[in-house]
């Protein structure tokens, strides 16, 4: 696990090294949320998945949805995930991930916590390692998963783990805003893709 580095990596408004396809949690991501205003960015070729299942998630609609939005893009893109998205991918990742470039995940929930949306109880804890470069962006106090389970999904699927700090769910509530840090992070990982 490590701490999340300093990247000397491209400012905002560099040219991308990969497409994104930006997969939201449950309810989507609002305007301010940070993938939203990445995805707003000057110049950023992204797409954003579809689920017809935002409010009462369902697996099978949702990995759908993320086949469209990889199908869309013009080269194999990088999986920008939040939340509820990250278990979307993660799953998804064990029989597409030769379709992507790579997998940048960001808060995962914990579908065994008390905090678990109930709307989403198809969904289950990330268990199978994946072949596709993929980054887990963890917060040291996120109320829908503790720093010792993320950690271990991280563990699970094979990925180099990020811890944030405290960061909450890294999401509009949280704070974060534009989410600079993240933003930075996301830039040294393609590099890396």
């Amino acid at each position: 696990m490590n701490a999340a580095p300093r990247p000397s990596a491209r400012s905002e408004g560099s040219p991308q090294r990969h497409p994104w396809v930006i997969v939201p949690g449950i309810w989507d991501s609002g305007p301010e949320h940070w993938q939203s205003r990445w995805q707003a960015e000057p110049g950023v070729e992204a797409v954003r998945t579809a689920p017809t299942s935002w409010s009462d998630p369902d697996p099978a609609d949702w990995s759908q949805a993320l086949s469209r939005a990889v199908a869309s893009t013009s080269r194999p893109p990088v999986l920008v995930a939040h939340s509820l998205g990250v278990l979307a991918v993660a799953d998804w990742l064990v029989t597409h991930g030769d379709r992507v470039a790579g997998a940048f995940l960001v808060a995962p929930p914990d579908p065994d916590a008390p905090s678990f949306p109930a709307a989403a109880a198809g969904f289950r804890a990330p268990t199978a390692r994946v072949s596709t470069p993929t980054a887990l962006v963890v917060s040291d106090d996120d109320p829908y998963c503790s720093l010792h389970r993320a950690t271990g999904f991280g563990a699970a699927i094979g990925a180099e783990v990020l811890r944030v700090g405290a960061r909450q769910h890294v999401n509009v509530v949280s704070g974060v805003g534009r989410w600079d840090e993240g933003r930075r992070l996301l830039a040294a990982f393609e590099e890396r893709c």
